[in-house]
């Protein structure tokens, strides 16, 4: 296309008419496939030629057509992102992270919640298969790993909290245990012996790898596991208030709480102040997870800290890798801990 006749027709896209990829590849000095390239995070350029699409990208006001490169390639450039609360603050973060991390190589996300229930998750994921999505994102799957490796002869799967082997799963590592150990190691090493645990659901394996820190950690100090310390939790705010006035109607003594995750910790929080008990005077609490909101609690929440960003950007990678034929290598970094003043040594 010569350079006058692409004047012309940018003019007339100014007008309301399209700006096509070749005007693209006219106005970066490339050809039309190394755009379409670039476009699908396939390209294999100099980082000179990325920056050149991309400027005429912008100069152009260019918009690429996801339907007619679905219809194209036979693929509906999509994904599906199966989540137990989408308005939960963790998931919130992960969903944001999936989506820039698959945006980024033109997938778009089909995001709904499991609600924890395997019948809810089920129909999540028949429906998303009933949109031809490419693969489907689990985070913390609550179905059995017998039916996990079914479905992925079906469609790709990418695993977070649950570590299941298939030829086309892949799970991330973040098994819990290690996080919990951490939390309670910690507690431990302030003074506390009587620590209470509060935690998520039952049945799920996520929540129990973290009752198994737990008891490990006690174990690991010769502390003896009295289940009179430990009070169910379903994840959420109101059921770590709850857990909380039972822990303290049971009349059980205790010095410290470990909450399975920072929105149970919340809810704890507001059951101690409301019985006239101060965090961290009377009661030293931590949580896990370390949503954004735990920096702003009061006081400012300790918390395991797992990065809850690298987590999503991780399953967005992974799964791009798994729809594309390439062996997935995303990892998740190990978890820390955030010490802030929910916390203090025990003193006698």
């Amino acid at each position: 296309m010569r350079r006058s006749e692409l004047e012309r027709r940018v003019a007339a896209a100014s007008n309301g008419s399209t700006v096509t990829l070749e005007m693209v590849a006219t106005e970066a000095g490339v050809s039309p496939s190394t755009v379409s390239r670039i476009l699908n995070g396939t390209a294999r350029v100099r980082e000179a030629k990325v920056r050149a699409v991309e400027a005429a990208i912008a100069k152009l006001h260019f918009m690429p057509n996801p339907v007619a490169r679905s219809l194209a390639g036979g693929k509906s450039m999509s994904v599906g992102v199966v989540v137990q609360a989408i308005d939960s603050p963790f998931y919130g973060e992960a969903l944001a992270a999936i989506e820039k991390g698959l945006l980024r190589a033109s997938y778009s996300a089909l995001f709904v919640s499991g609600h924890w229930r395997e019948g809810d998750e089920r129909r999540c994921i028949n429906h998303l298969m009933s949109r031809r999505v490419e693969g489907v994102i689990l985070m913390n799957s609550c179905l059995a790993e017998e039916e996990l490796v079914h479905l992925s002869r079906n469609i790709p799967l990418v695993l977070t909290g649950r570590d299941v082997s298939g030829d086309r799963i892949c799970s991330l590592d973040v098994d819990s245990t290690p996080g919990a150990r951490l939390a309670t190691e910690y507690l431990i090493g302030q003074g506390h012996r009587r620590i209470a645990f509060i935690s998520g659901p039952a049945d799920h394996p996520d929540a129990i790898q973290r009752m198994n820190g737990y008891k490990a950690s006690l174990a690991a100090h010769k502390i003896a596991f009295d289940r009179k310390l430990v009070a169910p939790g379903d994840y959420s705010d109101a059921g770590g208030h709850a857990a909380m006035n039972q822990l303290l109607d049971s009349g059980a003594k205790f010095t410290a709480v470990f909450a399975a995750n920072d929105q149970t910790a919340y809810g704890a929080m507001l059951a101690l102040h409301r019985r006239g008990l101060k965090v961290p005077q009377d009661v030293s609490l931590v949580g896990f997870d370390d949503t954004p909101t735990s920096s702003f609690t009061i006081p400012p929440l300790t918390t395991v800290h797992r990065s809850i960003k690298a987590i999503g950007g991780g399953a967005a990678e992974a799964m791009i890798d798994l729809v594309e034929g390439r062996v997935p290598v995303a990892k998740v970094p190990s978890a820390t801990l955030a010490i802030r003043e929910s916390t203090r040594p025990l003193r006698g």
